[in-house]
């Protein structure tokens, strides 16, 4: 099953943002990039260390993920979670995933959500400040120095 073979319906936005970062593009944190799969550094830190982990190819929603790319971002989703729970020294880490309108995906290119959780707990759904990619950069410098 994919996406077109079901009833979810896709947000629909100006060509792919993630796309767009991982061929240069647009200007975008990258922790890590693998060969089907990719970590970024999100500017909108709604948690502590706060990732995205999404395949390399355009897919909209986990329905449209062949095995070989679940099994990726599965392998690449965990290793992101250890370096986030290093990292930040915190008591939680949410992971986070949205497929279709309903579910509030915003961006239609299938990406899972790593971060620590908050001091009082787990995330900020609220407004947050759109940081810097110097201020992502340091986030990613810091974060790689736990990666495996």
């Amino acid at each position: 099953m994919n996406t077109a073979d079901s009833s979810i319906q896709i947000p629909h936005t100006p060509g792919c943002a993630f796309c767009d970062y991982l061929a240069g593009r647009r200007p975008f944190t990258i922790l890590e990039r693998r060969e089907l799969s990719a970590a970024l550094i999100t500017r909108e830190q709604r948690g502590l260390g706060h990732v995205l982990v999404i395949p390399v190819n355009h897919r909209e929603t986990v329905l449209d993920l062949n095995e070989a790319e679940g099994t990726a971002l599965m392998s690449h989703m965990i290793r992101v979670s250890r370096a986030v729970a290093e990292f930040t020294e915190s008591s939680g880490i949410a992971i986070w995933q949205n497929n279709g309108v309903s579910a509030d995906q915003t961006i239609p290119h299938v990406h899972f959500h790593i971060a620590g959780t908050l001091p009082d707990g787990g995330t900020d759904w609220g407004e947050v400040a759109e940081l810097s990619l110097a201020e992502t950069g340091r986030i990613a410098s810091n974060l790689r120095k736990f990666l495996p």
